[in-house]
């Protein structure tokens, strides 16, 4: 089986495992009790917050621990918009994760406003587009750092400057970034960014959100006293401890693994062009190392995922299915892509376990089946 889905999830490191069991088997105590037996698991805690907070140029105490990115992305905005405040608008971009999407379309049931930034055919917020659309009534923009579904990176520096400019917030959805490009919170200025730590071969189940020092945000989750007051519950220190270990391994090796990815990439395109497949690369050239999309003329993105599954291949498509209809995703229609490629886009998402055996295997696979249909 070669899995190339690696944007979906990660597969959990051996070394990270090997970091949670002590507090899965032997460690389990609550870190919010006070007797001597909690006092291991309460380290572990503040030095897997330290760990994270070193690892994107936060400070420990500016570092929550959540359920994952889903979470987090739900608490930054419903957070900020709820807090007190005159401003009662959200501004976000088309492209989001449905996690920020819905959680707007949430707020905008309770009477708030929000406005959606289009993007360019390569997928990027053009600076000028937000500076265009805000107003002395926005509260928040929520733009995402990379996008899960064609990778762009997008000018987070230069967007939260034009939100501050008008006494906005700044969150960004980096779950597609965190482990795979280097993220400096200060750098770019943000005011929140949401993690998940199954993104970067971390475990299932918890992820952060920053929250920069002096920003308002009202809690999460009501109950005990953990995370500052702000986000109740007994804390999953076992899983904390991996994503701190899988950040922490992700981060040291964060340029070499891009350098692999981009090689792995460029030999899946070369091979794809050699046979003269007829097929477009989505996005931006500045994008996540290994996050390929891809579509095909005259093809459709179920028939090549399901092709490719029954030769042993793990890939995704580019479009959001429900029991009736296969429709065309919202990134891909926010950025035009051509009705005779758009509904044969499927991702193709490498990992540092990935081969150059699997990337032959991936592309020999997909000539194989788009022969019969583009010749």
């Amino acid at each position: 089986m070669i899995y190339a889905d690696n944007a979906a999830t990660t597969k959990l490191d051996i070394e990270v495992f090997e970091a949670m069991k002590p507090y899965l088997l032997d460690q389990y105590a609550n870190a919010s009790q006070p007797y001597s037996y909690a006092r291991t698991a309460k380290k572990a805690l503040k030095e897997a917050r330290e760990i994270i907070a070193l690892s994107i140029g936060a400070k420990p105490e500016e570092i929550y621990f959540t359920s994952g990115g889903t979470e987090s992305d739900n608490w930054a905005i419903k957070g900020t918009m709820l807090s007190p405040g005159e401003r009662k608008e959200v501004i976000t971009s088309e492209i989001e994760h449905h996690a920020v999407l819905n959680s707007v379309e949430s707020i905008k049931n309770l009477g708030f406003s929000v406005r959606y930034l289009s993007v360019d055919s390569f997928g990027i917020v053009q600076p000028e587009t937000l500076r265009q659309t805000i107003s002395s009534q926005s509260k928040l923009v929520s733009v995402m750092l990379s996008n899960n579904e064609v990778g762009t990176i997008e000018p987070i520096a230069e967007l939260t400057e034009i939100a501050h400019s008008q006494g906005a917030f700044f969150h960004t959805d980096a779950v597609q970034s965190i482990g795979h490009i280097p993220v400096d919170v200060k750098a770019l200025g943000i005011d929140m960014l949401s993690a998940s730590a199954h993104k970067f071969n971390g475990p299932k189940g918890v992820g952060f959100l920053y929250v920069r020092e002096g920003v308002r945000i009202l809690p999460f989750i009501d109950g005990g006293a953990q995370e500052y007051g702000k986000r109740a519950g007994t804390e999953n220190v076992a899983s904390i401890v991996g994503m701190a270990a899988a950040l922490e391994r992700s981060c040291s090796n964060i340029e070499y693994n891009a350098s692999y990815l981009n090689r792995l990439e460029t030999l899946l395109l070369s091979i794809l062009t050699e046979a003269k497949i007829d097929y477009l690369r989505n996005g931006a050239a500045l994008c996540v190392p290994g996050n390929i999309s891809l579509s095909f003329k005259g093809a459709r993105d179920e028939m090549l995922l399901h092709r490719l599954d029954l030769m042993g291949i793990c890939i995704s498509t580019g479009s959001a299915c429900d029991s009736k209809n296969t429709q065309i995703s919202h990134v891909l229609r926010a950025m035009n892509i051509p009705e005779g490629y758009a509904p044969g886009t499927i991702r193709v998402s490498l990992g540092k376990d990935n081969t150059e055996e699997d990337v032959r295997k991936i592309g020999n696979a997909l000539i194989k089946t788009l022969r019969s249909i583009q010749q």
